[in-house]
């Protein structure tokens, strides 16, 4: 499989993965047709070598419990469902891949002991971690000590912005970027003024309330009012009244659930009829079930993958589409964001290690610093030695909710 990576890349890899779907063998036509060992050109059903050997095993730390379990869970569903997938097509540098995925329970303290675990016993050649922000930070200590590649699913920009930063890579669009695709929405598309802002005291939150206010002047917007809450409140009205009182004309709600939802209910509640543009963080389902008909209207940026149709790249489109047919057939029901996050990060460690050749840690580091063209739902992955996001603000779109389902907003 190496020397097929090195021919077509990204798309070949997928390509092997989705063999049986016709959509994704369609999405792959443009490219160097690549076949199994003995079977005839053109085929798309034969069976790949079965993988043999010591597994190769990536260990993974997602929030699967706790407040978290809304995101993690998806995640987790698909971590299980790759490791299935990749194997099917011959593994990894014909081994069997290894998934062992350890649930944090949304507790950073929990995911420290996990990967302390899964690097020591499991003998992991890289981590996905995690779900949520605080974990992925706590973690990321822990692998830059190690020299150990670990792959986050989360947002907050000091995640690839602090140091130390050599061994971590992200898939999800980090604050910075959602929070500048945000402001364009609520400057130009809503033609606001002022704005208001309600995070969460944790990682996550407070990384988007601090980029909000150190940028928003950039986008001719002024911030008028800054509040924050725990992660475990259950009553937000105090401080959205202090927020009513300074009468912006938006307010921007920066964190993940079951706060986002709680603030929606609240506004209703007092009568709070000004637009709501969320984060990034509320790209599920559980958004929606929680804040009933008090979340229909609330725009917020996403990955295309939440509305397929907005994608217009025929290579996105087909191995969104593929993703989408393969997570709905093992689970049915459609992937979220954070699913699509999990994918992204198993095929870019794949395609990582085949391309290396190797799972050193130091020939993984320097193969993912040379991915380049990576094309996923959440978009177009260029990772360098000083870039560790790889996407930028472009690849995401803004999303309504109406009629309890996702919408673009564009």
């Amino acid at each position: 499989m190496k020397d097929r990576l090195r021919k077509s890349g990204w798309v070949t890899l997928m390509c092997l993965l989705v063999l049986s779907l016709a959509v994704m063998v369609a999405g792959c036509g443009d490219n160097e047709a690549t076949t199994t060992s003995g079977a005839p050109e053109g085929s798309s059903t034969t069976a790949a070598a079965q993988p043999s050997g010591d597994p190769v095993v990536i260990g993974a730390i997602v929030s699967a419990t706790g407040p978290g379990g809304a995101l993690g869970e998806q995640e987790r569903n698909v971590l299980q469902m790759m490791e299935t997938q990749v194997n099917s097509q011959g593994g990894v540098l014909g081994r069997p891949l290894k998934i062992v995925v350890e649930d944090d329970k949304t507790d950073p303290k929990e995911a420290v002991t996990a990967a302390n675990r899964l690097m020591q016993q499991e003998k992991a050649v890289a981590l996905i971690a995690a779900t949520i922000s605080p974990s992925t930070l706590a973690v990321k200590e822990i692998t830059a000590q190690a020299g150990l590649p670990q792959m986050a699913m989360a947002a907050a920009n000091d995640i690839t912005d602090a140091p130390p930063m050599e061994w971590i890579w992200r898939t999800p669009h980090k604050d910075a970027l959602a929070v500048a695709r945000a402001l364009t929405y609520v400057s130009e598309s809503l033609q606001a003024k002022t704005i208001a802002v309600l995070h969460d005291e944790n990682a996550f939150g407070s990384s988007g309330a601090a980029e909000i206010e150190k940028t928003a002047g950039d986008y001719g917007l002024e911030v008028v009012a800054v509040e924050s809450y725990k992660t475990e409140d259950t009553d937000l009205t105090a401080q959205l009244t202090k927020i009513r009182g300074e009468n912006p004309e938006v307010l921007i709600v920066w964190g993940t659930n079951p706060g986002p939802a709680l603030a929606a209910k609240n506004m209703v509640q007092l009568g709070m009829d000004i637009p709501y543009v969320g984060s990034h963080g509320i790209a599920n389902k559980t958004f929606i079930e929680l804040g009933g008909e008090a979340v229909e209207g609330v725009v917020f940026p996403a990955g295309r993958l939440l509305v397929p149709s907005s994608i217009t790249d025929p290579e996105q489109k087909a191995v969104t589409q593929a993703f989408i047919d393969e997570y709905q057939a093992a689970y049915g029901g459609a992937p979220n964001t954070f699913a699509g996050y999990a994918f992204e990060a198993v095929l870019l460690l794949v395609n990582a290690i085949e391309t290396a050749g190797s799972t050193d840690p130091a020939a993984i580091q320097t193969a993912l610093n040379q991915t380049q063209g990576f094309v996923g739902p959440d978009g177009v992955y260029n990772y360098s030695e000083t870039n560790h996001d790889g996407l930028v603000a472009e690849d995401m779109i803004m999303v309504r909710i109406e009629n309890a389902t996702w919408v673009l907003a564009e």
